[in-house]
């Protein structure tokens, strides 16, 4: 690809070059053809001003001795005729020339020549034809005309031209050098990408057999290094699509492999209750506890590990639409009521506040999964909020999204903690009782799932602020 590249540049630099060196080179040849017409038509003036004053006193050796001097220093013959066409003077001009024959006639017709000719080329003729009327007004008494060798012309064009190809060819091999630099420093971090992959991907499982491939594998564009690139992209892609998948089932696999022993085992426990003596009660007591705790990290494992997998949702309940929007107000009154009593028997008031959202709000989120998060949320709240705290449940639509706020003046949590509440299995310092600290992983993971966001802020003097916003529905 590198070679392309550098071909792509430096056919640019050539056509940029050739835009500036062949206008130049033009510019020059016609500046040297004007600079030599214009000589030699002043000069062409001169005679004609000596050959009128031959004409009429019929002395021509004036006239005779200039023309040889100006052939002499210039290399150039000069030849005069009168009116008529009868030859007055001449250094060597072919008379009988059909070129000179037509350029005299036409000065001797009173036509001036008005431009100079096209410019010289390096293979034109070897001579520059001027012709002038000899005369004053619309009085013509002969023609004057000089024949100019081009050879010196042809060699000031030659050597412009050779200085313009040097600095073109200097500016070529200047920009073919820039050009492998630029391409080294373009190129030189996919080099090494390409490389890591290669080494990477060799080291990973290939895709599983009938594995679908993925956009890239599809539309192959580009260099083949690229497209190589993209190869072991998707080749990464699916061996670590692949593995987390693998991960994710691995958590849900030994979740439910756990559960049945850990169910067998609560039911011997309880078996076991009316033979325990009753020194022996608050060890059974905390066996019993610690089992159901650990019932409940399971479910909490389970419950995060389909969260986090859509597949895996969709083939635990088939059931569920996931994919629907739902209406805002009704799913958020039905959890609230569902959780009023759990905060009374807390010594906690629960309030809902559907002022600012119309009973049409609805968000891109199914209403399965938002039940799922202000179940996390408001449980989170009658369980670490403390006794006389007061929550709010609001719903707010703001531009794009819908922000559901579960606020409480409780407790709250410690600013350090913060950042910490969704890591799975942390618990704050002030989370005495109960819970397994996967609640709000999970919501995170259901928000995130849905293309929401959720946010959990400290609110001042005291209490918490947990908001999930997804996005609404017109």
């Amino acid at each position: 690809m590198r070679n392309r590249l550098v071909a792509i540049l430096v056919v640019m630099a050539a056509l940029t070059v050739s835009g500036l060196a062949i206008p130049w080179g033009i510019s020059s040849a016609t500046a040297r053809t004007q600079e030599l017409w214009f000589s030699r038509y002043v000069d062409a003036e001169w005679f004609g001003d000596l050959a009128a004053r031959a004409i009429a006193t019929g002395d021509n050796s004036g006239l005779v001795l200039a023309m040889r001097r100006y052939s002499d220093l210039y290399g150039d013959r000069v030849i005069v005729v009168d009116a008529a066409g009868r030859e007055v003077a001449n250094t060597g001009v072919a008379a009988d020339d059909p070129a000179v024959i037509a350029s005299l006639t036409e000065a001797r017709r009173n036509r001036h020549p008005r431009q100079p000719p096209p410019r010289l080329r390096l293979q034109g003729p070897s001579t520059m034809l001027v012709a002038l009327p000899v005369g004053s007004g619309i009085r013509v008494d002969g023609a004057v005309l000089i024949e100019s060798s081009t050879s010196a012309a042809k060699q000031d064009i030659r050597d412009a031209f050779s200085v313009i190809a040097l600095l073109s060819f200097s500016a070529m091999a200047v920009f073919a050098l820039v050009a492998v630099m630029v391409s080294r420093w373009i190129l030189g971090p996919l080099w090494r990408l390409s490389r890591s992959l290669r080494d990477l991907t060799g080291s990973l499982p290939k895709p599983a057999a009938g594995t679908a491939p993925t956009a890239m594998q599809r539309h192959y564009r580009g260099p083949p290094e690229v497209r190589a690139l993209a190869r072991s992209f998707d080749t990464m892609a699916l061996a670590v699509t692949e593995s987390v998948d693998a991960q994710r089932q691995l958590v849900a696999d030994t979740a439910h492999a756990i559960r049945n022993p850990l169910a067998a085992l609560a039911i011997r426990l309880e078996s076991l209750e009316r033979f325990i003596p009753d020194e022996g009660t608050g060890a059974f007591q905390r066996a019993i506890y610690q089992v159901d705790r650990l019932a409940a990290v399971l479910d909490g494992l389970l419950r995060l590990a389909v969260a986090e997998t859509p597949t895996g949702f969709a083939a635990a309940h088939p059931d569920a639409d996931w994919l629907s929007d739902c209406g805002v107000c009704p799913v958020v009154t039905d959890r609230v009521e569902e959780w009023r009593p759990a905060f009374e028997a807390a010594e906690m008031v629960l309030d809902l506040d559907l002022s600012a959202a119309p009973n049409s709000t609805t968000v891109a989120a199914p209403a399965q999964a938002l039940e799922q998060i202000l179940d996390v949320l408001l449980s989170n709240s009658s369980r670490y909020a403390g006794p006389g705290a007061h929550t709010r449940v609001t719903v707010e639509p703001v531009a794009a999204d819908v922000r559901i706020a579960v606020t409480d003046d409780g407790a709250g949590v410690a600013p350090a903690e913060l950042d910490k509440l969704v890591n799975r299995f942390f618990r704050g310092a002030s989370a005495t009782t109960g819970g397994t600290g996967l609640g709000l992983p999970i919501a995170v993971a259901l928000a995130t799932r849905h293309g929401g966001e959720l946010v959990i802020e400290s609110v001042e003097p005291q209490g918490l602020r947990v908001e999930v916003r997804f996005p609404g529905v017109p």
